[in-house]
């Protein structure tokens, strides 16, 4: 059940009218939450909506995207280069192991 309630300003000192007002809107604290969200709630539809939103949230978009593959790529050059020195380091090993191998039948 909501109550509506109206309230009579009078007219007195100027500080105490606004205390009145204050108090009075401050006793229906939910309901001014509930009116601000909903409030809030269409103004972020609106700018939802927009054409200009709508606009950079594809840009915004597309650059990701393009830092992504940019990324991708980076990636996969250092899985290679990390390949590379991989069998590297075994061929060196194995030539390691084969000259103290013929060192030692001298």
């Amino acid at each position: 059940m909501v109550k509506i309630y109206l309230f009579r300003l009078k007219i007195k000192n100027g500080d105490k009218m606004y205390e009145e007002i204050k108090d009075k809107t401050f006793e229906h604290k939910h309901a001014l939450i509930f009116v601000g969200g909903i409030a809030a709630a269409m103004v972020g539809k609106k700018i939802l909506e927009s054409k200009t939103t709508k606009d950079y949230a594809a840009k915004g978009m597309a650059k990701v995207l393009t830092c992504k593959s940019e990324l991708e790529e980076s990636i996969q050059d250092i899985k290679d280069n990390a390949e590379d020195i991989h069998t590297d380091a075994k061929a060196a090993k194995k030539e390691a192991v084969c000259v103290d191998v013929t060192a030692e039948d001298e």
